[in-house]
């Protein structure tokens, strides 16, 4: 009961200071996050984005395998007792 007591008194401490400490109003958030929509949707920026992505993507499989294939080499000297 306690923890649900505080849950719910820290979501409200936290939503009233976000309303007094926000940096601007409600309609300017809006219209911000309706003009960046609007940039992702252009296609330019999304198709940078999807770029990066896959560039990552594909670096982080070459690292994957890369780690994998070393500890499997490490594991089979350490069994093989070569370590």
């Amino acid at each position: 009961m306690k923890f649900m007591t505080g849950l719910l008194l820290g979501t409200a401490i936290g939503v009233a200071l976000g309303l007094l400490l926000a940096p601007q109003s409600g309609e300017a958030t809006r219209a911000q996050l309706s003009e960046q929509s609007v940039m992702l949707r252009s296609g330019t920026l999304s198709d940078e984005i999807r770029v990066r992505a896959n560039t990552a993507l594909t670096q982080g499989r070459e690292v994957y395998a890369r780690a994998k294939q070393e500890l499997n080499d490490r594991y089979t000297q350490a069994k093989s007792g070569n370590l």
